[in-house]
């Protein structure tokens, strides 16, 4: 399900801040736009109150899950809640091992080669290169003669929609959403053209 969701556009949306109660106008807004890929940071208020009303609110093909996995513990937690992703911030192999035994789709953070590499040997569904802005479209590039072939990077950190083209270009196969997507007071309505610009831009570019 992961793959497909990715295919759909390969963006997924970064919800930092969300609160329960704009969850569903949100999500709905969002899945209206083209989004099939949805996660709630744990460092949001309640997030597992949203990632359950994103759930049961929102289609089937739309994959949920949450970012800033820090703890094997938050795996369950998440699992429990009916969420199908877990987006970390960092490597933590443990971390990853827990999320694949619990059968969630895992995305870690990695900054290196050697992050990079370990995070796939421990289970990881697909690479979040973060910070962005600190790897660059170069070093993604280079990363790519070496990773296992069909290994799918996904930019994160300070991402427009006129910054896609270079990582593209270098092999990138998707990106994670933040800031220039959501910011916690915005409406429903802008969520869902910003994200409608975010698409237009991914797909002219694609062309």
């Amino acid at each position: 399900m992961f793959e497909t969701a990715l295919a759909h556009n390969g963006l997924i949306a970064i919800l930092r801040g969300l609160g329960p109660d704009e969850a569903e106008a949100v999500g709905q807004a969002l899945y209206a736009a083209g989004m099939r890929i949805i996660e709630v940071p744990f460092n949001s208020p309640e997030p597992l109150r949203s990632i359950e009303t994103l759930r049961r609110t929102l289609p089937g093909d739309c994959l949920v899950g949450a970012g800033t996995v820090l703890r094997a513990e938050q795996v369950q937690n998440l699992k429990d809640a009916g969420g199908q992703l877990v987006v970390m911030p960092h490597c933590d192999e443990t971390v990853i091992r827990v999320a694949v035994a619990a059968g969630l789709f895992c995305t870690p953070g990695v900054a290196t080669p050697s992050e990079a590499f370990a995070a796939l040997a421990a289970g990881a569904s697909a690479l979040k290169v973060f910070p962005a802005e600190q790897v660059g479209p170069g070093a993604l590039k280079a990363w790519l003669t070496v990773l296992p072939t069909g290994t799918a990077l996904l930019p994160v950190g300070g991402i427009t929609p006129e910054g896609m083209a270079p990582y593209l270009a270098a092999g990138a196969v998707g990106f994670g959403l933040g800031s220039a997507l959501y910011r916690p007071g915005m409406s429903p309505a802008e969520v869902g053209r910003r994200a409608q610009t975010f698409i237009q831009a991914r797909r002219s570019t694609a062309g």
